[in-house]
């Protein structure tokens, strides 16, 4: 959970990309305050805190809004939201005495609300009394909690305004102007988007530049009305208006590229009383930079497509494939441990491939008719198409049959992805999981490597867009014996479009797998190269398997179910896909094995600067970001 900037940024996007998460925004507001203090009203703040296994921990507070018992609070929380979790969320309010900050010990408790976050979300809006200790009203005290989805917006607005020969509203001094700015709703209420930092003494401001999402400008509606507020500072709440102007997006965009996006500050009494009044001052807007932002949903829906391949471990830690103990042990009765995590897994990762067929690959084994030892096979055994047909495909069930050699050598798979492409000058790729193969594929798209040099940019034909993403799934049990030469591919793969999911079966020591990860810090290479973007994700199934059998015992079957399963967890709430799946936690297998795969989609096509077949750029408009 997250808190937007300490000045009130509706959607503040800050660093790109934006993690990789359904989001909700939360608007607050008060009405009716209890007044704390004996000569000013009180000066109210709220605290946001969050239930965590039984505790309740804040997340953040709000700006102080000054003397106001009718307090509309700018700061915006933006908040992770999973359907199918109970998130709850409560909300403290406090007169505060002193700089705002994180603590709440020396503050006066005005008051506290809970609920669920699924509660706000389903209603959008709600109005809940404050209720003090031991349950009682606080008067007449009232707190509004307002959410909107911003997981489908699509970018986001730099703005910048100043202002010119504003009235004087203090007698002694010079107005200290701020600017307030409102979007108008279908009920035409107004929602405040952004409230800006006070410029003291001056009447020709020069304000911040600020950001929102275009979500909560104006609902990403262009025509939307708009309404600014000017105000002059009182540190006793009790602002002096200055004027007001109404505008659209559309017409900001329009106005600043003509350079003419100025308006006429005006105070509707003035005017009415004065046939002479013209206006209040002029506000201008002094810069305008739209920032486009893709999610996964944009490059998928763009044609992009995402090819599988699997890799699994047939190396002799695995143990005798005829030993009832070995993890290749087939059984007649159940899957072995490879089998389960594939089925596990695959089920979930087949649904992103358009063909729903995918190469199957192994590594550690002796094959026939020599019975050497190779670490890249097909495990259907025919080199010259590599493919299955889903998970349950003919040559997987042969995979089991394979005969482990020596140890662990994953480098050598991942060099088949990475390096050997990359030690190449120049080459045209019809197939990246072909790289280093002498053989022929159907064309499914290609791919234009540079030279190889460290941190070497991976091209692609002029005028191209995000057309494929790959993705290798490697089953093992996790003793790997090339740590060094693994990293280095690892990181030269970082530069290409694809991501790595390890699944760890058996019960071995996966400790070199967690480093793998990078979530503990930026994986580099043995050269001290540091990875581009995080691409690994490690899962250990016995941890799903675990959840699996116990859901099972709860049922009192192992029949295997039909159930709906997200098609990952970072597209929750957005769109989901028909799954099956034995009965284990949807949430945590979506989480384990997917939570990342569209962040990293979203960031590699982001930082080529590659935006989704059929949007592309428009003249004009800042590189796309992302998001998903």
């Amino acid at each position: 959970m997250s808190a937007g900037s300490e000045r009130g940024a509706a959607a503040t996007p800050g660093g790109l990309p934006a993690p990789c998460a359904s989001k909700v925004e939360l608007r607050l507001s008060c009405r009716h305050l209890l007044d704390r203090d004996p000569l000013t009203k009180s000066d109210p703040s709220v605290a946001l805190l969050q239930q965590a296994q039984g505790q309740w921990v804040q997340v953040g507070r709000t700006e102080v809004v000054r003397s106001s018992l009718h307090p509309v609070f700018s700061k915006v929380f933006t908040v992770d939201y999973y359907f199918e979790e109970v998130q709850r969320l409560r909300f403290e309010v406090y007169d505060t005495h002193g700089p705002s900050g994180f603590s709440c010990q020396e503050d006066d408790f005005l008051g506290g609300m809970e609920c669920t976050l699924g509660q706000i979300v389903a209603q959008k809006k709600v109005t809940r009394p404050l209720l003090l200790k031991f349950g009682r009203n606080a008067g007449k005290s009232t707190i509004t909690v307002i959410a909107e989805d911003i997981s489908g917006n699509n970018g986001y607005v730099e703005l910048s305004f100043r202002a010119r020969k504003l009235d004087d509203k203090d007698l002694f001094s010079k107005s200290d102007p701020f600017l307030e700015l409102y979007r108008v709703n279908d009920d035409q209420g107004l929602q405040l988007v952004y409230r800006t930092e006070v410029v003291k003494n001056n009447l020709n401001p020069v304000w911040e530049p600020f950001k929102v999402s275009l979500s909560s400008l104006c609902s990403c509606e262009e025509t939307r009305p708009l309404k600014c507020l000017v105000w002059d500072y009182d540190s006793r709440g009790k602002h002096d208006f200055i004027g007001e102007f109404s505008t659209t997006f559309e017409e900001m965009q329009k106005a600043f590229e003509e350079g003419q996006a100025q308006w006429d500050c005006v105070n509707p009494k003035y005017k009415q009383k004065r046939r002479s009044y013209k206006n209040s001052g002029v506000v201008i807007l002094a810069d305008l930079k739209f920032h486009r932002v893709y999610s996964f949903l944009d490059y998928i829906m763009g044609g992009c497509q995402i090819h599988f391949t699997v890799a699994i471990d047939f190396t002799a830690s695995n143990g005798d494939p005829r030993n009832s103990c070995s993890l290749h042990y087939i059984n007649p009765y159940q899957p072995n441990e490879y089998l389960k995590a594939l089925v596990s897994v695959g089920e979930i990762c087949q649904d992103y491939d358009s063909d729903k067929r995918f190469s199957a690959l192994g590594f550690g084994a002796r094959i026939p008719p020599k019975y050497e030892v190779s670490h890249d096979f097909a495990i259907n055994f025919n080199p010259e198409d590599d493919e299955c047909e889903g998970v349950s495909g003919a040559g997987l069930s042969i995979a089991s049959q394979g005969h482990g050699h020596g140890c662990s050598e994953a480098a050598p798979l991942l060099f088949l992805w990475a390096p050997q492409a990359a030690r190449m000058s120049t080459v045209w790729l019809t197939h990246l999981p072909s790289v280093g193969r002498a053989q022929s594929r159907p064309a499914r798209g290609r791919l234009l490597w540079a030279p190889a040099l460290p941190g070497a940019r991976l091209a692609q034909p002029p005028g191209a867009a995000a057309q494929q993403y790959y993705i290798l799934l490697i089953l093992t049990d996790g003793v790997v014996t090339d740590m060094a030469d693994t990293r280095e591919a690892i990181v030269r793969a970082s530069r290409l479009p694809m991501s790595i999911i390890i699944v760890g079966v058996g019960n071995a020591d996966f400790t070199d797998m967690q480093v793998l990860d990078g979530d503990d810090g930026v994986l580099r290479s043995p050269r001290g190269e540091p990875a581009l973007r995080d691409i690994v994700q490690f899962v250990p199934f016995r941890e799903l398997k675990n959840q699996r059998e116990q859901h099972e015992r709860l049922l009192g079957s192992t029949t295997r179910l039909p159930l709906l399963l997200p098609t990952s967890a970072t597209q929750r709430g957005t769109h989901s896909t028909h799954v099956r799946f034995y009965p284990a936690s949807p949430a945590a297998l979506a989480k384990c094995v997917l939570a990342e795969v569209p962040k990293q989609v979203v960031e590699y096509y982001s930082h080529r600067g590659l935006p989704p077949r059929g949007l592309g750029v428009p003249a004009g408009e800042a590189s796309p970001g992302c998001t998903s």
